[in-house]
Parts: structure tokens; C-alpha cells; sequence
């Protein structure tokens, strides 16, 4: 039965998605209806999934010795990130029947959709770290497809093909990190690395860790990767809520989530994914305080808050990191989906033109405000309790200089959402702005997502459970729901978080009172609007790399036989180096 099961989760929304193709976009409410069934049965095949989570190989294809066996287990970590995207997912199409009403290839948007769900919840379940690459890399192709799915607009373009870039740079790494593991061990298997990584050597291990570690980053838009993920605001806005909340974004840490019994002992290693986070979550946040494009600072948000995932990994708190990102994704999937519904309704980005929205939008407006109080960090909503979780696990274990940053990042987090909400929702008008309500499966997607930001919170004791019982390598002891959460109300830490989330939001309320600071600290503002010069640096790459392409034209006619010579060569190669390898 879980084989089924496994397979219905991968299988449903890429049969969906040859169905929405064949069905032809001259029937675009079919194609509605077809993506909307497929997409939810895909998320009822990932809870019914929950219940049957275990640490052994539920489906294996025997696919021959070069490749090994294509495996899949379902266990906790693998079959929580598959009710995310699934069920993350399905509420997202939902949305979409209004955001894309009356939009044309509605066939091209709803299959790449349903194909990045499929290849997301693959990449989580597979035990084959080959059959991994491969489901990396389809989520790569779709997010750019998607991404460009305006492709008359040349910054979706660009924006497509920078994610593609970034994105598949990580996955070279990981590929060849899985071919020598191959050599090595003799084995594709994730579970194999786990159990026997002190059987390669020291440099052997080091050299994998950090390659997966530069890959996650690259996947989860980290420091010095991140520039993609703004670029991505190009896209539909629910495929923006897919990539944040659902997909993409969210492999990286599971990534460094995944294989941290492998490399936690790796010298070094520790250390520079707490960095990571840390310089992440700082530089984002400050990102996020300066932009004005209400798109533009949820992706710094994003960006920021991955931060604090990966720094949980860094001090060794996986179940933190893991709750964080099941907090993040139902919170951040309603903020995208609402600023999505203010963006179609009043057909700007810009909050500088905004204001007052909240008297014309009220169900929005309360919707929003609850995924906005999440991410600040107040009491009660879930972002809350995992992010005590994740401050507290670095108080206990990290160095306490990446404690202070992580700290000063909540303060600057309440301040940047408090001013998000205020410039779109509050204060007076700014420019006239025709405005009309969100449709009914608007309404419908984003607050069901609220009431999830309101309760899932309450899962804290059963996910611990279901993660300690079903990774055998990570050693995972986590206490009982309400012991859980009493310890965080009862941390001096929780206080001192509050505190410093108090003063954020303070700053935002007696901003003018501040003007002579603010004043002050108008360089670091500066810097923070020019990307921290990651952007600059960023294009003098694709410079380079433009004219290095230009020179090597001499080299590539166009002519079909020479490229196909290329391919059938470079495929040769790839399948002597399996061969060694074996």
C-alpha cells in the first residue's frame, strides 16, 4: 500500500499535467477543473502517506548495476516535505483559477505547475542519491519555465534563465558528490552515505560536504547565491508561492538537513553552514527593509528566513530547522497568495503607490496581517514557536556570536513587515488605484492557509515524533508537544527574542522620532537597495561569460550533426565514468 501511495504522490500531478496539456487551452475551464483534481488527490495521496512513515525502502526499480536501484523511503523528513508541496501546491492552483483567469496557455502554466510538484515530492522521497540529481534537476527546468512563463517580458526571461544558472550550478556539484560516492561505497544510496561515511576519506568527505553545502545554497537562495530568487518575482504570483513556500527553495536545507549525520563531523563544516545562515538572514532582512516592491520584500523575507533554517542546521537543531520551514511554508504561501490578490487587483507591485488598500480589502487585509504577525514572530501563530525553537537551539549549542546576529535579524524582520503592512494596507492613499475584490478560490486558498498559520503550530509534538521515529542516523530526541512548548514560554530566551521583535516594531511606529539615526545609517540602506553588490558582481560574470560564448562561436555552427555529435559524446563520457565507477 505505501508503494502506492508513493507512487500515486509523484504519478497524480504528472498525469495532471499530460492531462491539462492534452485537454487543449481552447477549453481553459476544463483545464481549470483538471489541474484542481489532480493537484488535490496528489495532496490526499501525501497525508494518507503520513501514517505509513518508516526508515525501510517501501519502492524499488531495479534499473541495472551501473545506475544501482531507484529507491524510495518514506520517512519523516521525506513524507513531510511531500505534504508540503502537495498540499501547498493544490492550494496554489486553487488560486490560480482566479489569478489566471482569462490568461492564454493556460495548458503550458498548469502542466509545469503539476510537474514542479511531482519532481519536488520525488526529490524528498528518493533514497537514490542519482534518482535525486534527477528530480533536482526537473524542478530547475520547470522553475525556469515558469519564471519565463511571460516570455514577450525579457526580464522573466532573464529571470528564468538565472534561476536555471544558479540553480543547476548546485546540482553539477551534487552529481558528481554522488558519483564518488559510487566509487567509493559501491552504492547510490543516501542511507549507505549515512551509515558509512567515516569508511571514505577525511579529504573525500570534506570535499562532498562543502560541495553539498554550495549546492544547497545555490537551491535555497543562499549567500552568494541568492540573486535569483528576487529575479524570480517575474513569475505568476502563484508560482512565486510554489518556489517560496512549496518547492524549490525548500530543497537546499533539506539537503543539508538530510545529509547531516554524514558531514556534521567534517572539520569546519558546522561552522560555515551557521555562517551561511547568519550573513543570509542579516543581509536579506536588510534587503527587505529598503525594497519597494511588495514581491521584492517577501522574497528578501524568504531568503532571510531560510537563513534561520540553515543556521538551525549549522548549530545541529534539525528539528527546529524542519518545523521552522513547515511554519515558513504555510505563512509565507498566504503572504505571496494575498499580495498576490492586492497585485491583481490593483495592478501594481509598487507599495509606494499604495495605502489604504486594507478599507477596500478587509478579508486580505486580516488575512495577510496573520501571515505578517507569523513571520514578526508574535505570539501565538506558528512562526512564533518555531522560531523560539530555532534561537534557543543556538543559544544552547551555537557560538553566541551567530545567536546575537540571528537576534538582531528578528528585530529587523518586525520592522520591515511592520512597515510592509502599513505601506500597502494603512495610512492614506497614495495614487488612485482602481481596486476590486478577491474572487471566491482567492478567498478560499488564502484562508484556509490562515487558519493553518493559526494552528499548525499545535503539530509540533507529533512532527518531533514522527522524526525521531523514522531517521535511525540523525539521533533525534524531541520532547512531547506540550513539554515542547512549555519549554519555550517558560526560556529567559523567548523574552529576550520578544524584546528584541518589540523593538523592531517600535522603530517603525517612532520612525520620524528617529530621523537623525535613520540619517545615520543611510550607507548601509544604500548599500542594502545595490544588492550589497552581489548583482553588479553577478553581471560582470554574465559578461564574461557572454564573450567567452562570443569567442567560442568559431567552435559551434549551428549545424544539427555537430550538436548532436556533442551530445551523444558528452553522454559517452558520463556513462565511462559510471563504468569506473562500477
Amino acid at each position: 500500500m505505501t508503494d502506492w501511495l508513493i507512487v500515486l504522490t509523484i504519478g497524480l500531478p504528472w498525469l495532471g499535467a499530460l492531462a491539462v496539456w492534452l485537454t487543449g487551452d481552447d477549453r481553459p475551464d476544463q483545464q481549470h477543473r483538471l489541474a484542481v483534481i489532480f493537484s488535490v488527490l496528489a495532496g490526499l495521496a501525501a497525508l494518507l502517506l503520513i501514517p505509513s512513515a518508516g526508515d525501510t525502502v517501501a519502492l524499488r526499480i531495479e534499473v541495472g548495476s551501473v545506475f544501482g536501484d531507484f529507491t524510495f523511503v518514506p520517512d519523516g523528513l521525506g513524507v513531510f516535505l511531500a505534504a508540503v508541496a502537495t498540499v501547498i501546491g493544490c492550494l496554489a492552483v486553487i488560486f490560480s483559477v482566479d489569478y489566471m483567469h482569462g490568461e492564454k496557455q493556460l495548458g503550458r502554466f498548469y502542466s509545469f505547475v503539476l510537474l514542479f510538484i511531482g519532481a519536488m515530492v520525488g526529490l524528498v522521497l528518493t533514497d537514490s542519491i542519482l534518482l535525486l540529481f534527477v528530480f533536482w534537476e526537473i524542478t530547475a527546468l520547470t522553475s525556469y519555465a515558469l519564471i519565463s512563463f511571460y516570455n514577450d517580458d525579457p526580464k522573466a526571461v532573464e529571470g528564468g534563465i538565472k534561476a536555471l544558472v544558479i540553480t543547476s550550478f548546485g546540482g553539477v556539484g551534487m552529481l558528481v558528490g554522488g558519483l564518488i560516492v559510487y566509487a567509493y561505497l559501491g552504492d547510490y544510496q543516501i542511507s549507505t552515505l549515512l551509515s558509512r561515511a567515516d569508511e571514505l576519506p577525511s579529504g573525500v568527505l570534506a570535499a562532498l560536504a562543502f560541495g553539498f553545502l554550495i549546492a544547497a545554497a545555490a537551491k535555497s537562495a543562499q549567500v552568494p547565491f541568492h540573486t535569483w530568487l528576487p529575479g524570480a518575482m517575474e513569475a505568476p504570483t502563484p508560482v512565486s508561492a510554489l518556489i517560496h513556500a512549496a518547492t524549490m527553495v525548500n530543497a537546499g536545507v533539506y539537503v543539508l538537513a538530510r545529509f547531516y549525520p554524514a558531514f556534521e563531523g567534517v572539520s569546519g563544516w558546522t561552522t560555515a553552514v551557521t555562517l551561511v545562515g547568519l550573513v543570509s538572514a542579516l543581509m536579506a532582512a536588510l534587503m527587505a527593509l529598503v525594497a519597494t516592491d511588495l514581491k521584492r520584500v517577501l522574497a528578501y523575507s524568504t531568503i532571510s528566513q531560510l537563513g534561520y533554517m540553515v543556521y538551525a542546521v549549522g548549530v545541529g537543531d534539525i528539528f527546529a530547522s524542519q518545523f521552522h520551514l513547515l511554519s515558513h511554508a504555510v505563512f509565507k504561501a498566504l503572504l505571496f497568495l494575498s499580495a498576490g490578490a492586492v497585485i491583481h487587483s490593483v495592478g501594481t507591485r509598487d507599495m509606494r503607490e499604495m495605502g489604504g488598500l486594507g478599507k477596500k480589502m478587509p478579508f486580505i487585509r486580516n488575512v495577510f496581517v496573520v501571515g505578517a504577525l507569523a513571520l514578526a514572530g508574535l505570539p501565538v501563530l506558528n512562526g512564533f514557536w518555531s522560531k523560539e525553537l530555532i534561537l534557543e537551539g543556538g543559544l544552547h549549542d551555537g557560538p553566541i556570536w551567530a545567536y546575537i546576529g540571528m537576534l538582531v535579524g528578528a528585530g529587523i524582520t518586525a520592522l520591515y513587515t511592520f512597515r510592509m503592512v502599513w505601506l500597502v494596507f494603512y495610512g492614506t492613499p497614495r495614487a488612485k488605484l482602481h481596486v476590486h475584490p478577491a474572487g471566491q478560490m482567492m478567498r478560499l486558498s488564502t484562508g484556509i492557509l490562515a487558519a493553518g498559520t493559526a494552528t499548525t503550530w499545535l503539530l509540533a509534538g507529533l512532527f518531533g515524533e514522527l522524526l525521531e521515529n523514522t531517521l535511525p542516523f540523525h539521533h533525534l530526541h524531541v520532547e512531547a508537544g506540550t513539554a515542547l512548548l512549555g519549554d519555550v514560554i517558560a526560556a529567559p530566551a523567548t523574552y529576550l527574542a520578544l524584546g528584541v521583535v518589540a523593538l523592531g516594531l517600535l522603530a517603525w511606529q517612532y520612525r520620524d522620532a528617529l530621523g537623525g539615526l535613520v540619517t545615520s545609517l543611510r550607507p548601509i540602506g544604500d548599500a542594502a537597495a545595490a544588492d550589497f553588490g552581489f548583482e553588479w558582481i553577478n553581471r560582470r560574470v554574465v559578461q564574461w561569460a557572454t564573450t567567452a560564448g562570443e569567442s567560442l562561436r568559431a567552435f559551434q555552427t549551428g549545424s544539427v550533426n555537430w550538436n548532436v555529435a556533442g551530445i551523444v559524446g558528452a553522454l559517452i563520457v558520463v556513462l565511462v565514468i559510471l563504468a569506473l565507477g562500477a
